[in-house]
């Protein structure tokens, strides 16, 4: 076990974890402020002791007390990494953390068929931007998968759609398409028309990614007959909501803030 130095002050504070299947966000929340922020890659395979070392490192660096963490919630859509996570938790803190499932009070209605298929990050999407706009929305997730949530204006979860994420997009085009090289997208191109190979795929991923979010908002506006919030979250957000006509707001910390309202709801303490 890694013990980290006792000489920073120690404030109780709550650890966030959001593993999904590209990246894992931890936050720490002091006071429901968020103080302090990290997007690592996801490890399947990832140990508990690995982990340990990981966070330590992290503390270390923001100047916190590993001490100082009185509670955990853990959203996971890696059921490999769970056990780690759990582990994780008894080790340091002697209890195991909230972990966001089907049971669990999140004061929003589920209304999926089997409400245990939903992914726990997308109802956790969906409770923080609710909490924040109180009206009729749909959240836009651009993580692995690119998901559209529908929260009705009475503030029930009422189902969605899924697409391939941008990122394993261009991941098929790079190990299905013999001469395509493998791209990065940081930034948006500066021509839809480009002049060589990967600016070309950068294009169509873009702007593909653009028109496929406005489709499909519009597609849901008009089946539910009403005016509606967008709100997109995840590590490209910004980058589509550029392009896109109707993305309205960006939460870059939604997921963080939504295990954040979940513990406070699940908190008897």
């Amino acid at each position: 076990m890694v013990s980290l130095s006792n000489r920073w002050k120690i404030v109780p504070m709550l650890l966030c974890i959001d593993a999904g299947n590209t990246n894992i966000v931890i936050g720490i929340f002091q006071d429901d402020i968020l103080r302090n922020h990290w997007r690592i890659r996801t490890e399947r395979e990832m140990t508990s002791d690995e982990f340990t070392v990981l966070i330590s490192n992290l503390f270390i660096s923001a100047q916190l007390e590993i001490q100082s963490i009185r509670d955990v919630i853990i959203s996971c859509v890696v059921p490999p990494l769970l056990s780690s996570l759990k582990e994780f938790c008894l080790l340091h803190f002697n209890h195991e953390p909230m972990i966001v499932g089907p049971d669990t009070n999140t004061g929003l209605p589920i209304k999926y068929d089997n409400p245990k298929e939903v992914g726990a990050d997308r109802i956790v999407n969906a409770v923080a931007a609710y909490r924040k706009y109180k009206t009729g929305l749909i959240v836009v997730d651009f993580g692995t998968a690119t998901t559209f949530d529908y929260i009705s204006p009475e503030g029930a979860y009422e189902g969605g759609a899924i697409a391939p994420g941008i990122i394993i997009s261009a991941e098929a085009l790079f190990q299905k398409a013999s001469k395509l090289p493998r791209v990065e997208i940081f930034d948006k191109p500066k021509t839809v028309i480009a002049k060589e190979t990967i600016s070309s795929i950068n294009s169509g991923l873009v702007y593909g990614y653009a028109g496929l979010v406005d489709g499909i908002v519009n597609r849901i506006k008009k089946e539910m007959g009403s005016n509606l919030t967008v709100i997109a979250t995840g590590g490209l957000a910004q980058l589509i909501k550029s392009e896109a006509e109707n993305i309205d707001y960006v939460e870059e910390f939604l997921t963080l803030d939504g295990l954040k309202i979940i513990f406070n709801l699940n908190s008897h303490k």
